[in-house]
């Protein structure tokens, strides 16, 4: 049916129309990635209208810097984003189930099966899914537990060296750390070009000194940080005009100098700001032999304030007396500046531990690709401490699907074709992996599922070189159970909210004007 004319301008789609249109659009999104999954996924180039170049697998970048105009598929792509935001892995699996459940889901409708039906078997297929992946979770029982290596080594993509970095990363930081909501362990990391890959215990604050006068390495560091810039109270050129306001001015400008005085007297030696630092306060820091670090990111400080003890303050408090400053002073064995870097080294902090990872490459393209790999290695190293693992290689969700063809033998009614369009989403990751390593991926499946249910094994999938049957954790191909049970959640959603779509109307260019 063609678009219906609202009031002469507006059309309405068809509410059929729209369903496929959305579907068409969920598998442009699916397909865009469907080639990057597994050990064997190429890679894609993304170029921007003025030529830029980006080379990646990795599918939150790709969903990031793709054009997507269409809302469902915005919908999925949300959705992905949201997946790396809370796990920080699994966005291909994500998009991949996601743009496969909307195409069942719409194929079960245009036969004839009422949306609601649908959409009643999804949650519980879902639901059943997500029990099934707790049913054969591993815990993880330490830091030393070898599955956190294989879990490094999958998700950064078959990279040994990487792996090793992120897991000797691990050994700097308690247990506990890796369970504080407000920590990301991915967040340890930075890329520099033309470095070595190397792990410190401490921060690496990315400014130099503001000027070479300044000392660029201190031993035993007491830290003050302001966050805020460090200048004199502002005068309006009107106030500056009258006599009062311009001793008024000389007034606020001889406390703030014997401020900046008191603070040498407190023996700080490093001083970090959120934002800049005056002329007068650079030649007085400088004189005694302070390091200054101006302009440092809201997270940099944060991280700093956590390793040395440091508390921030506004430049407002620095007139304080000094007995009342010490307590917001923060300590440090060693601060280095690594110019090769760009940046300065705070180890040895008073406070608590932390931990950071350099990834080094030759190149500025290359390094970007190596960083989000080593990203996802260590934001999946969490997720397994915090929830455990269970296999990997698309074994998993190939298992799920064969458990569910039993539910939906189960299952009166007709929800079971929205359980049935769960158990074929799910199919689709593995099906994907074994396209891209070169085999018929229809005949794998049969094959590998076939040997799951004769062994009742969730871990049986295939050698992606040989395709020869293989035990995954055996091989050590796992995933944190977390990943997975975030991207079938994310999927059912971001399904669901798009098959109940009735109808798409196009809304005013301007919404505030009245009707």
């Amino acid at each position: 049916m063609s678009d219906q004319p609202i009031n002469g301008n507006q059309p309405v789609e068809d509410k059929f129309q729209t369903l496929l249109n959305n579907a068409q659009a969920a598998q442009v999104i699916s397909r865009a990635v469907e080639g990057t999954i597994g050990p064997k996924g190429l890679d894609i180039m993304m170029v921007d209208r003025l030529g830029n170049i980006v080379i990646t697998n990795d599918g939150v970048t790709i969903l990031k810097l793709m054009e997507v105009n269409h809302p469902a598929g915005q919908l999925i792509a949300h959705s992905a984003r949201a997946q790396q935001e809370q796990v920080g892995d699994g966005t291909t699996t994500t998009t991949i189930i996601a743009g496969a459940l909307v195409a069942e889901g719409t194929a079960q409708i245009m036969k004839g099966v009422p949306v609601t039906r649908v959409i009643e078997g999804i949650h519980l297929g879902v639901k059943a899914s997500l029990e099934m992946i707790r049913q054969v979770t591993v815990p993880v029982e330490s830091l030393a537990d070898k599955q956190l290596y294989s879990i490094a080594r999958v998700a950064g993509r078959g990279n040994d060296d990487l792996a090793k970095l992120v897991m000797k990363a691990v050994q700097f930081l308690e247990p506990d750390k890796f369970f504080d909501p407000d920590f990301k362990f991915s967040d340890t990391l930075v890329s520099r070009d033309g470095v070595e890959n190397q792990v410190f215990g401490g921060v690496l604050v990315n400014k130099l000194p503001v000027n070479r006068a300044m000392p660029f390495e201190l031993e035993g560091a007491t830290i003050l940080v302001v966050d805020d810039a460090l200048a004199p109270a502002e005068v309006s050129q009107d106030t500056m005009k009258t006599e009062t306001g311009f001793k008024h001015y000389l007034k606020a400008r001889q406390v703030y100098e014997h401020s900046l005085q008191r603070i040498c007297t407190l023996g700080v030696n490093l001083i970090v700001l959120d934002r800049g630092i005056d002329d007068l306060a650079e030649e007085i820091f400088t004189d005694a032999g302070i390091m200054v670090l101006q302009r440092v990111s809201s997270q940099e400080i944060d991280r700093l304030c956590q390793h040395t003890g440091a508390r921030k303050i506004k430049r407002n408090s620095i007139n304080r007396e000094p007995e009342a400053l010490k307590p917001y002073l923060g300590y440090a064995g060693l601060v280095q500046v690594d110019e090769k870097l760009g940046g300065t080294i705070v180890s040895e902090g008073a406070g608590e531990k932390q931990v950071t990872i350099i990834v080094g490459a030759s190149t500025e393209e290359v390094v970007d690709e190596r960083e989000r790999m080593a990203r996802d290695a260590a934001a999946a190293v969490q997720a397994a401490l915090q929830a455990g693992t269970v296999p990997g290689g698309g074994a998993l969700e190939a298992w799920i699907g064969v458990q569910l063809e039993d539910l939906v033998r189960q299952q009166q009614g007709m929800a079971a074709y929205g359980i049935l369009s769960v158990k074929e989403a799910l199919f689709r990751p593995f099906m994907c992996i074994a396209s891209n390593c070169g085999f018929n991926p229809l005949e794998k499946l049969r094959e590998v599922t076939a040997v799951q249910r004769k062994n009742h094994n969730p871990a049986i999938s295939f050698d992606a070189e040989t395709g020869h049957i293989l035990d995954m954790k055996d091989a050590g191909i796992i995933d944190p159970a977390m990943v997975k049970i975030h991207a079938i959640k994310a999927a059912g959603e971001v399904a669901v909210a798009i098959l109940r779509i009735n109808t798409v109307i196009r809304m005013r260019s301007k919404p505030d004007d009245k009707v």
